[in-house]
């Protein structure tokens, strides 16, 4: 795949949508589970934006995803309440297009990912848009994400396009930088948010005027 370079667009737009706390198993307040599944064209950095959440990792030679890796990463706050990201990282070739369901299905959380530098990169982000909305979960909640933010002189693909497309598909917007670590941790805090916002909404018990403070990555080491 290659994780070539990426400046971030520090404002972050989004749509309205929900989030399914959970993917498998029993979920409560304070120990959630949220399965995310990284859409996108080849070599548009999805495996490097895993790995630096994941490991606060930059491999610049990582080799092209066959069929789907996975790893999983734990956020929490200083009063225990945990959300544990399931992350599949899909292969972008053509070849594996067909697999992709298989990863999708039941996910709370869908970030689709283009290279701004590339436009048929932007242009297969729609596609899988497209194939979200017909066959992802129906409160499935997608993120567009523009990688290799900071190659701007290479810029192809202007930010007002993807948050233009995002409002209009009720997506979260933001461009990030597996390079250089811009905006990739507020990327997952956004769904951090929203997996707690949307579990508290049929949990009296649980407080939901909650602001994200102390958040701390814990399990650093993929499974």
């Amino acid at each position: 795949m290659g994780c070539a370079s990426s400046v971030p667009d520090r404002t972050a737009s989004r749509g309205p949508s929900s989030l399914n706390p959970g993917s498998e198993g029993a979920n409560d307040a304070k120990n959630l589970k949220v399965k995310l599944v990284l859409l996108g064209d080849s070599g548009v950095g999805k495996s490097c934006i895993v790995l630096r959440f994941v490991r606060g990792q930059f491999d610049p030679t990582s080799k092209v995803t066959v069929g789907a890796s996975f790893l999983s990463q734990t956020i929490a706050l200083q009063d225990s309440t945990t959300v544990k990201f399931e992350i599949w990282d899909t292969a972008g070739q053509e070849r594996y297009a067909a697999l992709a369901p298989l990863y999708y299905r039941g996910a709370a959380v869908a970030v689709i990912v283009y290279d701004i530098t590339s436009p048929e990169s932007f242009a297969k982000a729609q596609y899988w848009v497209k194939e979200l909305q017909k066959h992802g979960s129906p409160d499935i909640v997608m993120a567009l994400v523009g990688n290799k933010a900071d190659l701007q002189d290479r810029r192809e693909v202007p930010a007002e396009n993807g948050i233009e497309y995002a409002e209009k598909n009720g997506m979260f917007f933001i461009e990030t930088s597996a390079k250089t670590a811009d905006n990739i941790n507020q990327l997952f805090e956004v769904f951090f948010v929203e997996s707690i916002e949307s579990c508290c909404s049929h949990m009296a018990s649980f407080p939901l005027n909650m602001k994200l403070v102390g958040c701390v990555l814990v399990d650093l080491v993929a499974l």
